[in-house]
């Protein structure tokens, strides 16, 4: 079967952190643009961040630069997302996709395959 699985999330502090973690089966995350993207309930959905296929290249939403990094194991067939100092503001479902492309994009429509999210949530 071939699917995207993000785990990691949960309930958090804000300043708090959680590594989210998307990983593959079923087919090769290897070559592959990954992104991250999360979900506010009644909000659209947004770019977080991307990795090109090799990692030489990131990309990160403005206001998580510096506190989010993702990350790519390809022998493991697995990206994560470290977040750190989180907020309120973004507690979300927190989605990974695949892009048939070698370098990431922004948008979601630059990614196919999509997971079915982990659940984030900021509380305080």
């Amino acid at each position: 079967q071939v699917q995207l699985v993000e785990s990691g999330g949960g309930l958090v502090q804000p300043g708090g952190s959680l590594r989210l973690s998307c990983a593959a089966s079923g087919f090769t995350l290897y070559g592959s643009a990954i992104g991250w993207f999360r979900q506010a309930p009644g909000k659209e959905r947004e770019f977080v961040a991307s990795i090109d296929w090799n990692g030489s290249g990131v990309r990160y939403r403005e206001s998580v630069r510096c506190r989010f990094t993702i990350s790519r194991v390809d022998a493991r067939n697995s990206v994560y997302l470290q977040m750190n100092s989180l907020n309120v503001e973004e507690t979300a479902i927190y989605h990974c996709a695949t892009s048939d492309r070698h370098y990431g994009g922004a948008l979601p429509t630059d990614f196919g395959s999509w997971g079915q999210g982990t659940q984030v949530t900021v509380y305080s």
